[in-house]
């Protein structure tokens, strides 16, 4: 039997969201509310209730409630799950919406920019996908990075969110590729949906070390 042939990557796609970007300050808008509220919550339990409110918005039973499809739905999801934390600290989930789910207040991790530019100096075409209720271009130029992402795929505008093939056919679309000859990077299981769309895919670690997400791994996948 021939052995298989694999075919060459033209494009690296990219999750936005804990994959190339993060929001650095949850806790501490707990922690100042709190205090403007009159309530006393420790930095530790701070962390503790946002940790615990993001790993249930991120199981399927969440992501299942089309919350990225509009930004109407985002918000009615988002701040359902968030009035959990309004028993400890009432009206903190107005807060957490407002400040901490506007993707303008979200920074790109530290490794972000040089991953970025070395998939972009080997050749390969990048696209950011993400299920995302905004246009994430804006963010991206606030950063000086728009110049390395050649398209952008959104939930809302497809009409489609991940692990839905629909999404990564889209963006490969959009690149110019075929499903084939691309690589999806990302940070959960949806993001595997890729796999289903032809493409091969790769999930980063969860664990990592600060603001340095580890997306050189990413590299040493990629034609040198």
């Amino acid at each position: 039997m021939a052995p298989a042939v694999k075919i060459p990557l033209r494009a690296v796609l990219f999750d936005w969201g804990d994959t190339l970007f993060h929001a650095p300050h949850a806790p501490e808008v707990i922690v100042s509310f709190a205090r403007s509220s009159g309530v006393t919550v420790s930095d530790e339990r701070a962390r503790q209730m946002w940790d615990e409110i993001w790993t249930i918005g991120k199981t399927p039973e969440e992501i299942a409630k089309g919350r990225d499809l509009s930004p109407e739905a985002h918000r009615r999801v988002w701040m359902d799950l968030f009035a959990r934390l309004d028993r400890v600290v009432p009206g903190v989930s107005r807060a957490l919406y407002d400040r901490v789910m506007d993707p303008h207040s979200w920074v790109p991790y530290a490794d972000t920019r040089a991953t970025l530019e070395a998939v972009r100096a080997r050749g390969l075409r990048v696209g950011v996908v993400s299920n995302v209720p905004a246009d994430l271009r804006p963010v991206f130029a606030k950063h000086g990075l728009d110049r390395l992402v050649d398209s952008y795929t959104h939930s809302f505008e497809v009409g489609a969110e991940k692990p839905s093939p629909a999404i990564f056919l889209a963006a490969a679309k959009s690149l110019g590729v075929k499903p084939s000859e691309t690589l999806m990077v990302g940070d959960h299981a949806v993001d595997r949906g890729a796999e289903s769309a032809g493409m091969r895919a790769f999930i980063l670690p969860t664990e990592f070390d600060g603001d340095v997400r580890g997306l050189d791994r990413v590299l040493v996948l990629l034609p040198s």
